[in-house]
């Protein structure tokens, strides 16, 4: 079954809490930032939330565009690459200070965050999930 839109936005957010927060906590030490380190994981989570509040609207965006396609859905692939028009809408964003709370980090920093993670939650969508959650597949993509 193909995940349905409800299903794809809360997959997405589920992943970005659990997966996208433990790549975080690791990786935050390790990112080109400055200042002390409860500032660098306050700026790295507000990235984290703002592609989360983003990713609903792109999924809105994407369930219109898969009407167009014959299976309605995309190609794995896609799914992996859609980080680009993703993060640099969110980097133009944070650089013309339209996301509140959260400044534009350096942009090495910016992009390692976002790759890391993004890959990490491609990774598990694809693989490992599908193994605690049998029946994700058959409800649509939904959680709840």
């Amino acid at each position: 079954m193909l995940p349905i839109l409800s299903g794809r936005i809360q997959t997405r957010l589920f992943l970005l809490a659990v997966v996208g927060s433990a790549v975080t906590a690791v990786l935050v030490p390790l990112l080109p930032l400055d200042g002390p380190l409860d500032e660098r994981y306050r700026a790295a989570f507000g990235v984290l939330a703002a592609v989360a509040v983003l990713g609903v609207g792109w999924e809105l965006l994407y369930h219109l565009l898969m009407q167009f396609r014959w299976e309605k859905d995309w190609p794995t692939l896609f799914g992996l690459v859609t980080v680009i028009p993703e993060a640099a809408l969110l980097w133009l964003l944070l650089r013309g200070d339209a996301v509140p709370g959260v400044a534009a980090p350096p942009l090495v920093a910016y992009l390692s965050h976002v790759a890391v993670v993004w890959v990490a939650v491609w990774l598990v969508a694809n693989g490992p999930m599908r193994v605690p959650l049998l029946r994700w597949r058959f409800r649509g993509g939904r959680l709840l």
